[in-house]
């Protein structure tokens, strides 16, 4: 029996846009930055502000100086926010008025500036934030610990109080999704951008079938 779904961000409930974001982090003269930024895993400094390293102040000089101009906290949250094409509001409600029986929870890899998003009341037209959809966030920028790493799984478990084989992972990363289901934790991975919803009903009802 499914007690607990967890979620990934990026890919799974935000639809990715990965060449916009690459294009905005150039345009702020930010170089490099094809080779830093990947669909899964970050490396450089964006990992270092998505695995709780740098702080945000500190990402922002860093970027800053490799820029070779000041940048402000709002020219790098566009920069980021071109990442996120669309907040895929239809899955939220799905969330809200289907899945009421299952505690939910978040698991990502990402950074203050997504966050900070992601508490505002412009994240959705109906001005929830993403805590009100979820039981708990994990974000790897405050928990010190990015996926596919398996301690992040390890703490996502006991911090949520979840047992593996009653809890369901949907995230767009390959690697991920085969981490965690060498925890027994059972596993779904959509591609970017994905209606996964009839997908989730079939797995929900085969799984909760078991027993």
């Amino acid at each position: 029996m499914i007690r607990n779904i967890v979620f990934d961000l990026g890919g799974v409930l935000f639809t990715l846009d990965r060449e916009e974001a690459l294009r905005r982090f150039e345009a702020l003269g930010v170089p490099d930055v094809e080779k830093m930024l990947d669909p899964y895993l970050q490396s450089g400094y964006f990992l270092q502000v998505e695995d709780g390293r740098m702080t945000e102040p500190e990402f922002r000089s860093a970027l800053s100086s490799t820029s070779g101009r000041e940048l402000s906290y709002d020219e790098i949250a566009h920069a980021y926010f071109g990442f996120l094409r669309e907040v895929d509001v239809y899955k939220f409600d799905f969330i809200a008025e289907e899945l009421g029986d299952y505690r939910i929870f978040i698991l990502s890899n990402t950074n203050p500036y997504v966050m900070d998003f992601c508490e505002s009341d412009r994240f959705l037209p109906n001005g929830r934030t993403l805590s009100s959809y979820c039981e708990k966030k994990f974000a790897s920028c405050e928990m010190g610990l990015v996926k596919p790493d398996p301690k992040i799984f390890e703490r996502m478990l006991s911090e949520g109080n979840m047992v593996p084989s009653e809890t369901l992972f949907l995230d767009d990363g390959p690697n991920n999704v085969a981490t965690a289901a060498t925890f027994g934790i059972h596993t779904y991975c959509p591609k970017n951008g994905e209606d996964w919803r009839p997908a989730l009903r079939t797995l929900l009802k085969e799984l909760n079938t078991k027993g």
